[in-house]
């Protein structure tokens, strides 16, 4: 059962072997604790993008023992804010949650050097959250 006390974060996208993982991991590597992290794909890949692990890794993350997750309403549900990368309708929508839509290339098939660029934005933008997670006054600001 989740602790309603600590802010949860979804990132959704199709295959849960990219965007979503890297945002995940950023996440989690930044706020630690202080925020419940999930991830899960609409139609998760059976690995995680191998260029993905290796950009992840250049940013001194580590993502090898990741998997993929298949995207449930019971993650949503128990998630304060749900991003999306890409899920389009098919993720579900529950009243009182926040929900976010971020518009990032996909980094299937795409070799390490055009993650990297994806991975950066995908910092930026997790960092900016942890900021207006707190603005916004979820449960407890990281």
């Amino acid at each position: 059962m989740p602790d309603t006390a600590t802010p949860s974060v979804l990132f959704v996208c199709v295959h849960n072997a990219g965007r979503s993982q890297m945002a995940a991991a950023f996440l989690t590597h930044l706020a630690g604790d202080r925020v419940q992290v999930r991830s899960a794909g609409s139609a998760p890949a059976d690995t995680v993008n191998p260029a993905v692990v290796e950009a992840m890794a250049e940013a001194g993350i580590d993502i090898r023992a990741e998997v993929p997750k298949v995207l449930t309403a019971e993650a949503v549900q128990a998630s304060d804010v749900v991003i999306t990368m890409g899920c389009g309708d098919t993720c579900p929508v529950f009243p009182g949650k926040r929900y976010l839509d971020w518009q990032l290339p996909d980094p299937a098939g795409q070799g390490v050097e055009a993650v990297r660029p994806i991975r950066d934005e995908i910092e930026a933008r997790v960092r900016r959250l942890i900021d207006d997670i707190a603005a916004v006054g979820l449960p407890r600001t990281l």
